[in-house]
């Protein structure tokens, strides 16, 4: 509620005044009972009733009065703060950041670091208060799905979605706090508004035998299609692309339902159920049951649930796909394989994990950085800067004579050397000769008939085939999927493939 005596006010009274009396804007005057008689108070209403100002009076003890005020400072303290929170905004989104971090600490002050291209980046420091409030103003002035308060010493989540408070490439924020030594932590992840408009899963790094693997899902009219990776990994922008491409191609002929917590990204023409009411990993948990069992009497003809977390939710998406639905979902796992070792970890019976039918398709993914194609640097001129013992080994698996790093930076990487990241995954169609090595415990016998017999190329090989091409620092590639050997090659059962094309 306006205050309009407050400093700046229409009717803005002395101090003094704003000890005894406070007009609101509904034409209340809040007016302390110890003060009904005071001659300046009379004067006050004297005054209005001259201007002819509509008002009724309420007599209330001074704490009130000076209650009004407080919160009407602390509402400008607020909006001061929003106007730092939008700056910081603003830069994350320039330099094209995916996350936000502010650690809060009475013993290190206030510390803002950026995550660009997958690093943490140092951007400035504050005084410990500063933090606390632009924290506090973050989650309760600016996030529409919160805790009514926001508590420093808690676990708590929220999410802003409102435009007005959004850069323009953003669709939300999406916050998380928690505690540590001394202060807490609150991280940022910044949803961008344009993963929708390009559908090419080729520009997200995809190779081309791959994206062959996802439309053959794709047209698979039943079964749980399982996209793994670790946090940060891309999985929800592959997600929403790949939805949005079947509602493109179907012209809107199919029914998608998804159940997100919440709802990250727009999938223009599905139906985007957020999970609510969720403050506890058991209630999030039961609401997902809930969501699930709904969306399955909707008359869906796909299914979408943003992660698979527990054996609950796992049973739920096994029998929707046994109900003659088409599912989608991701959870984390490191590997295409590993993915089925993760749903049977989250209570799948074997059964059930082994029926190709059921469990149909297999996507994991990774990101590595993408080398500025302006200032990128030939290993081969650099091969002296780097341990001889590293260079022998990858090359037993890499052509040196295409194999590029990182540069000192231009004008067109901003001076960082590195343009974005791409993708390097591993896709599997499952059948039932594959299902038969995962019954019988063949890990082996597995990734040989992916590898080879199928000739699905790996996460490893992917990576190598980007590397080759002068797209990937083979360095920055280790960090990401391992070793680059020969021994890794051979435990892998690939064959390095020839290097792709520089627009690939």
């Amino acid at each position: 509620m306006k205050v309009l005596t407050a400093k700046g006010g229409e009717f803005q009274v002395s101090d003094e005044m704003r000890n005894m009396l406070a007009l609101l804007e509904d034409g209340r005057l809040i007016v302390a009972k110890t003060y009904a008689t005071n001659p300046y108070v009379r004067g006050f209403i004297s005054r209005l009733n001259r201007l002819n100002v509509a008002h009724t009076i309420h007599h209330a003890d001074l704490s009130v009065v000076l209650g009004y005020y407080s919160d009407t400072l602390a509402r400008e303290k607020h909006s001061d703060m929003q106007m730092a929170a939008r700056a910081l905004f603003d830069l994350a989104v320039q330099m094209r950041a995916s996350d936000i971090h502010i650690r809060v600490s009475k013993k290190y002050r206030a510390q803002i670091f950026f995550r660009v291209h997958n690093d943490l980046e140092f951007v400035e420091e504050h005084p410990f208060d500063y933090g606390d409030k632009l924290c506090s103003t973050v989650y309760q002035a600016m996030a529409d799905v919160s805790d009514s308060t926001f508590e420093q010493m808690s676990r708590q989540d929220a999410r802003i979605s409102e435009k007005s408070k959004l850069p323009s490439k953003l669709d939300g924020i999406r916050i998380a706090t928690t505690p540590q030594v001394d202060g807490y932590i609150m991280v940022l992840r910044l949803l961008y508004n344009d993963t929708s408009d390009d559908l090419d899963l080729k520009k997200l790094g995809y190779a081309q035998e791959q994206i062959d693997s996802i439309e053959y899902m794709k047209k698979r009219p039943t079964g749980v299609i399982i996209i793994g990776g670790p946090t940060g990994s891309g999985k929800s922008t592959t997600l929403q692309r790949i939805l949005s491409a079947i509602i493109k191609e179907t012209e809107g002929r199919k029914h998608i339902i998804t159940v997100e917590d919440p709802p990250e990204y727009p999938i223009r023409g599905a139906v985007q159920t957020p999970v609510s009411n969720a403050h506890t990993e058991e209630e999030r948990s039961r609401e997902f049951q809930k969501a699930i069992k709904a969306s399955m009497r909707l008359d869906p003809d796909i299914i979408m649930l943003s992660e698979v977390r527990d054996h609950p939710t796992a049973r739920l998406v096994v029998q929707a796909a046994m109900t003659g639905h088409q599912v989608w979902t991701t959870v984390h796992a490191n590997s295409d394989l590993a993915i089925i070792d993760r749903m049977r970890d989250l209570g799948v019976h074997q059964d059930l994990l082994c029926d190709p039918t059921i469990i149909s398709g297999l996507i994991c993914q990774r990101l590595v950085k993408s080398l500025c194609p302006h200032c990128k640097v030939r290993l081969s001129d650099r091969i002296a800067e780097y341990n001889p013992r590293d260079v022998r080994r990858m090359m037993s698996v890499l052509n040196i004579e295409t194999v590029y790093v990182q540069g000192e930076g231009c004008t067109e990487c901003r001076g960082s050397g590195i343009i974005g990241r791409t993708v390097v995954a591993e896709t599997v169609v499952t059948d039932n000769k594959l299902m038969e090595f995962v019954k019988t415990g063949d890990r082996v016998g597995a990734i040989r008939y992916v590898r080879r017999d199928l000739g699905a190329l790996s996460m490893l090989g992917h990576a190598i085939q980007k590397i080759n091409a002068g797209l990937v620092d083979p360095f920055q590639a280790e960090d990401v999927v391992g070793a680059l050997d020969l021994a890794s090659a051979e435990d892998d059962l690939i064959i390095p493939p020839p290097a792709l094309g520089e627009g690939e």
